[in-house]
């Protein structure tokens, strides 16, 4: 599920400018390059159809790659019991069978390869990588290999790797379509949209017919925030393999980030109804939900997704998020403990269980929290700020002065933050402090409730007369809070007395 990648955090893999201007000038003379490569490929012999098998290419590409090269795999109970090791597909045996052999040496199917994609197919992608890693150390400039290897870092979160690998990949086989999908897949990881639209043509190029090739431009657009033509893309993608449930999911995320929930929704369902367990739809489609205030069927979906990912933290974040969101504030507690008991590690959501003590009135465990979330974010004015909040709440001014200094320290343009800041000040009779704070928020965000706390300490201050015309803009502005007028007329009332004295 790639937009998911996105999702839950990018790797901080950020390609260099060398990089980029070798992906840009190999993408600008592939055609010259693959013309005479194509004249002189050898058929496909039965280790190199493994390697590719091993990397998770599809079908469809190997069998174009047999049907254009030829092959030099002969068919017989040894190389079949190797190759259904492998996981090969009935479609690819029967392109093997209609095909007739090429010229030259018929090599055989090895075992320790047939092994390695036996491996993968169990997700087993450790023992994999070492096996392929050792097979490259004797045959380094085989690119099959080079792809295996590429999907398997990829596999294990090694972006930066699985792009070596593939390029080198790409090196020796230029004219394979499914590396060129896949370079254009981790520059899009990279938040490269250009090179990966660039590598996505370039498979086009080959093979317009390649549904994953329009994905991977989707992928490219999207990284691009051009909407239009991620959804274009994508449509072509599901017009030449419409069974594709990763692109549903896919196209509901994008309508999600465009403020369609009802059209991603729809998308989430069409992919479920493909795929019906994949955690990470029925997590999707939960969140969305929620948002929507359909707080039941979210449940249920992001119940479902719990059952086929029990240990994944984002799935205890999302029903958190959603109890809190219905009111049941012990329940949305109780996943967060647990998401925080099974990953103490996990780096967000200690803030939103705040909100949640919050809500119950349980000050202390809340901002326990809340410094819990300020330890792993220490540069968020936000998290700061909401923690002097609590204090202030909490009757801890001095504490709650020391977050809030540091909150307007980090976001000078915090109206919120000198606000509550004045007001901590002021609890602790800083005046002249407190009064400089006040005069920040006013400045920034002009509001009734700015002004009025203005005017309350300017008459700590004895500055009657500048606390009045506080008390007028206050009362102008929010004509219905009669708190407002009421304490307007007891300043009037108050400055009239001192004068007859």
């Amino acid at each position: 599920m790639l937009l998911r990648v996105r999702e839950y955090g990018k790797p901080a893999k950020q390609w260099s400018p060398a990089v980029r201007s070798k992906v840009i000038l190999c993408s600008a003379i592939f055609a010259a390059i693959v013309i005479p490569a194509l004249a002189a490929e050898p058929p496909i012999d039965c280790n190199r159809l493994m390697a590719w098998m091993a990397g998770a290419a599809s079908d469809s590409s190997l069998i174009s790659m047999l049907q254009r090269h030829g092959s030099s795999i002969a068919l017989g109970p040894a190389s079949e019991s190797e190759l259904r090791t492998a996981g090969v597909s009935s479609e690819i045996l029967t392109a093997l069978h209609r095909l007739q052999l090429g010229n030259g040496a018929h090599s055989p199917c090895s075992a320790a390869l047939a092994k390695a994609a036996a491996l993968v197919h169990h997700k087993q992608y450790e023992d994999a990588d070492d096996l392929i890693s050792r097979l490259i150390g004797d045959d380094p400039r085989n690119g099959s290999l080079h792809f295996a290897l590429g999907y398997l870092k990829q596999q294990q979160g090694d972006w930066n790797s699985a792009f070596d690998e593939y390029s080198a990949s790409k090196d020796a086989d230029p004219d394979f379509a499914p590396v060129h999908n896949r370079l254009a897949l981790v520059l899009y990881q990279g938040d490269d949209g250009d090179n990966a639209i660039g590598e996505a043509r370039t498979a086009l190029s080959m093979d317009f017919e390649d549904a994953e090739a329009y994905r991977m431009l989707a992928l490219g657009h999207y990284a691009n925030e051009q909407f239009d033509a991620t959804m274009n893309a994508f449509q072509e993608s599901l017009a030449r393999d419409p069974q594709n449930a990763e692109v549903y999911y896919e196209m509901g995320l994008v309508a999600r980030d465009q403020g369609a929930p009802e059209q991603a929704i729809s998308f989430f369902r069409k992919s479920l109804k493909l795929k019906p367990k994949v955690w990470q739809v029925h997590s999707s489609l939960g969140e969305v939900l929620g948002l929507q205030k359909r707080f039941d069927e979210a449940l249920i979906e992001l119940n479902v997704a719990k059952g086929l990912a029990p240990s994944e933290p984002s799935v205890r974040e999302g029903l958190a998020t959603v109890y809190y969101g219905r009111g049941d504030y012990d329940a949305s507690i109780a996943e967060y403990r647990e998401l925080f008991r099974m990953s103490p590690g996990w780096r967000h959501g200690h803030d939103s269980l705040a909100r949640a003590y919050m809500a119950k009135k349980e000050f202390a465990p809340a901002v326990a929290e809340l410094k819990l979330a300020v330890e792993q974010n220490p540069s968020s004015a936000a998290q700061h700020r909401a923690l002097g909040q609590l204090l202030l709440l909490s009757d801890r001014h001095v504490e709650s002065v020391r977050e809030l200094r540091i909150a307007v320290e980090l976001d000078p343009e915090s109206a919120s933050s000198h606000y509550y800041l004045g007001t901590g000040l002021l609890v602790l009779q800083q005046m002249p402090a407190a009064l400089k704070e006040f005069q920040e928020a006013v400045r920034i965000e002009p509001s009734a409730e700015h002004h009025y706390a203005l005017a309350a300490c300017l008459m700590n201050l004895g500055h009657d007369s500048e606390a009045l015309a506080e008390m007028r803009v206050a009362s102008r502005l929010d004509p219905e809070k009669k708190l407002y007028h009421a304490r307007e007329e007891e300043l009037m009332n108050l400055m009239h007395a001192n004068s007859q004295r």
